[in-house]
């Protein structure tokens, strides 16, 4: 997998990496790689540290300040990885809820101290190293406010963990299309806003850096929420460093989620650093309708909702049948209509004609700044019909273009794995 500032990847031989996975008292470690370990108490920019005082705008650290945890400590610190603490599970493996001491990150009792999210490989996986390896090499050094922090990691024997920040709300993906659960309510315009300039802040300041790094698996699950509904960007498992001379592309194995995956990526293996812009494009059009990116149990010539709906952006009045009815009309209309131009503008065929994450930013303030005026009470307009198939039925009390609640995709999990729908 691609690697941060040039650094070398860790390698599978600890004795080649000098990557340690004791614990002792507190104090830095640097090997030939130029990682940095802290294998005991805080780290330097452990989550309870000041990075968000210094750099607000987001850092790439020198080098890697992670905690090196043992398996005993995240055994203890998720109840030796009981059911009930799983969070979520993807082709990684399983994501668990743990508690750490705040100032030590040693286990601490189940609801005291903080909580975090302790993702353990599957042993089976095939690619899971790489990714594991991926994500150290990666968000191992990169701080901002719209990424989740990894507080560390755990490596013996055939056991690989990471250890995160823990996001309350959850993903994108679950405010969108988990509609089961009464604790998740529908997401307002603003939040939805708050949602798509957060993430954009996070992809704007990859893109900058000096590597220019492409995040590469841009999706609403990845996308996840804190308590305040602040977007950051989760799973670096697929990242990599941009082309070192301009737009010129990167030839690799295609991986990433379909519907997602710009067209050029998947059609030629050529990576661009507006690869992951095509992708946001696909997650605003999603949080403007409330439908997934693929969804094969929608009828035929609408399971793909780019190919489907790409045509109605550009149209006002069929912006306002594809509207998320979830909505309520509860938008400004011209801030809907810009939305809509600005992800088809993600959303163009060459990423040549794409925008760059600097101009979504400022697009998004834009459209932030216009206010909502209420109208008299709303009344839904008329979507589009879909193709009904033979004994297909919808419920009355919703419109036909949406899932039913409790249809495909209600009762997936939390969305810190990647999907297991993933391009290989």
């Amino acid at each position: 997998m691609g690697n941060c500032m040039g650094s070398p990847v860790v390698n599978r031989s600890p004795s080649s990496t000098g990557i340690s996975t004791t614990t002792g008292t507190s104090k830095n470690n640097s090997n030939e790689n130029g990682f940095s370990e802290s294998t005991g108490g805080n780290s330097k920019y452990s989550a309870s540290g000041s990075l968000e005082e210094v750099f607000p705008d987001g850092q790439i650290l020198p080098i890697p300040g992670l905690k090196v945890f043992t398996f005993a400590e995240l055994k203890a610190a998720t109840r030796n990885f009981k059911p009930d603490t799983v969070l979520g599970e993807g082709g990684f493996g399983k994501v668990f809820k743990g508690y750490l001491d705040e100032k030590t990150h040693a286990p601490s009792k189940i609801g005291s101290g903080m909580i975090v999210a302790v993702k353990k490989l599957n042993s089976e996986s095939m690619q899971g190293f790489e990714e594991w390896q991926s994500e150290v090499n990666f968000l191992g050094r990169l701080y901002h406010p719209n990424l989740v922090k990894l507080l560390g990691y755990c490596w013996e024997d055939k056991e690989l963990l990471l250890v995160y920040e823990f996001m309350q709300k959850g993903s994108l993906e679950n405010h969108l299309f988990r509609r089961m659960i009464s604790t998740v309510q529908p997401l307002s315009w603003s939040i939805r806003l708050k949602i798509a300039m957060g993430a954009a802040k996070g992809l704007a300041f990859l893109h900058s850096s000096e590597k220019k790094i492409i995040y590469r698996d841009f999706k609403a699950s990845n996308i996840l929420l804190d308590g305040h509904f602040n977007a950051k960007l989760s799973d670096f498992g697929l990242a990599k460093n941009g082309p070192l001379a301009g737009d010129s592309h990167v030839t690799t194995r295609v991986m990433g989620t379909y519907g997602y995956a710009a067209p050029e990526y998947v059609a030629t293996g050529h990576l661009y650093v507006k690869s992951d812009v095509y992708g946001f494009g696909v997650v605003l059009l999603e949080m403007l309708t409330g439908l997934r990116a693929l969804d094969a149990n929608r009828p035929s010539g609408q399971h793909n909702l780019v190919d489907w709906l790409k045509p109605s952006l550009s149209d006002r009045r069929k912006l306002v049948r594809i509207m998320d009815q979830r909505l309520e009309g509860q938008y400004p209309s011209k801030g809907a209509a810009l939305a809509a131009q600005l992800s088809l503008k993600c959303l163009a065929p060459e990423p040549k004609n794409r925008p760059g994450m600097k101009e979504v930013v400022e697009s998004l303030e834009h459209i932030q700044a216009i206010k909502f005026i209420p109208k008299e009470s709303y009344r839904p307009a008329n979507p589009p019909q879909p193709t009904r198939r033979p004994g297909q039925h919808y419920s009355h009390n919703r419109s036909p273009l949406h899932p039913a609640y409790g249809g495909p995709g209600a009762n997936k999990p939390h969305g810190y794995p990647r999907s297991p729908t993933a391009v290989r």
